[in-house]
């Protein structure tokens, strides 16, 4: 698998998580999601909005929309799964789409990253995607043991890449 279509297979992987994971969180009611918890952040609802404002910060990035650092303003843009989940979808449906149009001579072009005081950083396309990868999965890996803490078990976010998972996600929209 090239390079390319690993960051392809990731990005969907990261929409199809996503999905899971804001399903079982929506069958909490929103004093669940706003209760104090153990993790990074203090709670499900800050958690999920961290991971979605540091997706639009590198997938505008990537895209040189020149928001920047004003995609923080709001440190909790969307207060409930309501909100949350189809803002969550229309960032993971972007990722999706700059992911499946990569070429292999994209990679090592700079992406200028708005670092504040710090000033603009520049990393290639290729380092930006693998950090926003792990960003996600490591976030989603804390709101997934936040989420055994519920009365909502939390759901499989593993069976993604094999032949041998495909019957377990029969019936679920992949991106």
């Amino acid at each position: 698998m090239s390079v390319c279509a690993h960051f392809a297979q990731m990005a969907r992987n990261n929409a199809w998580s996503n999905r899971r994971l804001h399903a079982a969180c929506a069958r909490l009611t929103q004093a669940e999601l706003e209760a104090p918890r153990t993790s990074f952040f203090p709670s499900l609802q800050e958690t999920l909005n961290h991971i979605l404002l540091v997706d639009l910060f590198y997938i505008d990035a990537l895209e040189a929309g020149g928001e920047g650092l004003a995609i923080f303003a709001q440190p909790l843009p969307f207060p409930t799964m309501a909100e949350l989940v189809p803002a969550q979808r229309a960032a993971d449906e972007r990722l999706v789409r700059f992911c499946a149009s990569l070429e292999a001579s994209v990679l090592a072009r700079a992406v200028e990253i708005d670092r504040g005081d710090e000033g603009i950083s520049r990393e290639s396309v290729e380092a930006t995607l693998a950090h926003l990868f792990v960003h996600q999965i490591h976030h989603r890996g804390q709101t997934h043991a936040m989420l055994s803490g519920t009365r909502v078990p939390p759901p499989q976010l593993d069976e993604f890449f094999l032949e041998y998972d495909r019957a377990r996600r029969a019936g679920e929209e992949i991106p």
